[in-house]
């Protein structure tokens, strides 16, 4: 369960319980996510917290390209080493109220309940996206495990349920999809220039490319045996294929 939703603790949920009763738990499970990928490429996103869960938020935000600002009393050695480097900016000191102006979204990592409960509430009236750590009734979005290979990324969740269990599904996942799957992506990205401009309609270019990855032979076979040679005469094959269904 939340790591701050037990029996007998002080509600945070949403439901302000006098003690928790764990409904929130059940309510994220019954919960539909809308699944989206943020674009955070030069955004400025705040992380409250610097400990090893802050550190573990600010990297997955640096590999987006997000321009990261934490705030925090206690910093550890390596955000410290980020913020000496000039990856991160660093506050140090405690949240204040109006620390969320000018951020595109914020994560509350810290220990410290009221900090995390004053957070989302800021969030909340600012409709800004956030992120309470471990606690996923105080969250507008939630964090899956990521399996990246390229250009390829496999969100995995489990609506905060089982992170535990969402680790494991990535390493599964990992093992199913990697490095072939991203270099026939990439591939065809490069063919996705030809197909706009010479393919009239969305649904010649689906027919186009679904006869590349689902046809015969199978182009990640084919990659997998290391011919890249083939996997280009083959997308040359159905391009004339599609070029002659034109005329």
């Amino acid at each position: 369960m939340p790591a701050q939703s037990f029996a007998g603790a002080p509600c945070v949920c949403q439901h302000r319980l006098e003690r928790c009763d764990q409904r929130c738990v059940a309510d994220m499970l019954d919960t539909t996510f809308y699944i989206a990928c943020l674009r955070l490429t030069g955004r400025r996103c705040l992380v409250v917290g610097a400990g090893d869960v802050g550190l573990e938020k600010i990297e997955g935000l640096l590999t987006s390209g997000a321009l990261v600002h934490v705030i925090a009393r206690d910093v550890s050695p390596a955000v410290r080493e980020l913020a000496a480097s000039g990856d991160v900016e660093l506050t140090e000191r405690e949240f204040r109220p109006g620390d969320l102006e000018g951020h595109f979204l914020a994560i509350a990592a810290t220990s410290d309940t009221e900090t995390n409960i004053a957070i989302f509430e800021e969030a909340e009236r600012r409709a800004m996206l956030c992120n309470v750590v471990d606690v996923p009734p105080l969250c507008s979005f939630i964090l899956p495990a990521i399996v990246r290979s390229g250009p390829i990324a496999i969100a995995i969740s489990t609506a905060g349920a089982s992170p535990a269990l969402a680790k494991r599904m990535k390493r599964e996942i990992a093992d199913l999809y990697g490095d072939d799957h991203a270099a026939l992506a990439a591939i065809l990205n490069e063919v996705r220039g030809w197909a706009k401009s010479t393919l009239p309609t969305f649904a010649a270019r689906r027919d186009f490319f679904e006869a590349i990855v689902n046809g015969d032979p199978d182009p990640l076979a084919l990659l997998r045996a290391g011919d890249r040679a083939a996997v280009d005469r083959l997308i040359a094959e159905r391009q004339a294929e599609a070029e002659s269904a034109l005329v």
